[in-house]
């Protein structure tokens, strides 16, 4: 077993003009900083995910389940991880479609893995959009870090590329070495057991 987990850092928004590549790009740094994951980064602005789903639920369909040709890189990614962190907005109290869309299209991908949170938006930070996830993704039985990021104002709280607040580095690394313990700890249970009541 590897030292290092791997990691799917995921870009929720697709909107146009949107602030979450930003984000994940300078998360992106506080990850390589830490030095405990390998990273793959998901933009789904870039990742074909239809609303219109099968009749059968990936729950029951398992490997059989027909995704879109587009979205097989991606599937196998999510397999292939460990943990996952997703950086998302806030759009009127909840998070993006393109997100939900996301999840739903999978299901034993996100069993018994770790899932932390980078949320921004305005004075709630995104903190809204990270309640309803939590709730969704608990369905899924993956398991939710309790330490994530928000960035309240996010659009006067960065320069450059960086937040302002100059705890934020101190917090992401919390996030991290949580997210490392979750993500060994599973990693094992799963390899020793098949997680019961996932599928």
């Amino acid at each position: 077993m590897s030292d290092k987990s791997r990691l799917v850092v995921i870009v929720g928004s697709v909107r146009e003009g949107r602030f979450g590549p930003v984000v994940a790009s300078w998360v992106a740094d506080q990850i390589q900083a830490h030095g405990g994951f390998d990273v793959d980064l998901v933009d789904l602005a870039g990742v074909d995910l239809p609303l219109a789903l099968p009749a059968a639920p990936p729950k029951f369909a398992g490997d059989d389940y027909p995704r879109p040709e587009g979205m097989k890189d991606l599937t196998r990614k999510l397999s292939e991880a460990d943990a996952f962190i997703i950086v998302t907005p806030e759009y009127n109290h909840s998070y993006p479609a393109s997100l939900k869309a996301l999840i739903d299209w999978h299901f034993t991908q996100w069993t018994a893995k770790p899932v932390a949170f980078v949320s921004y938006g305005g004075a709630a930070g995104g903190r809204h959009a990270v309640l309803h996830l939590e709730n969704v993704l608990t369905e899924l039985h993956a398991v939710t870090i309790r330490d994530g990021l928000a960035f309240p104002n996010y659009f006067t709280a960065w320069q450059d590329g960086v937040p302002l607040d100059a705890a934020a580095a101190g917090y992401a690394k919390t996030l991290l070495e949580q997210l490392s313990w979750w993500a060994q700890a599973l990693r094992a249970a799963r390899t020793a057991a098949p997680y019961p009541g996932g599928a």
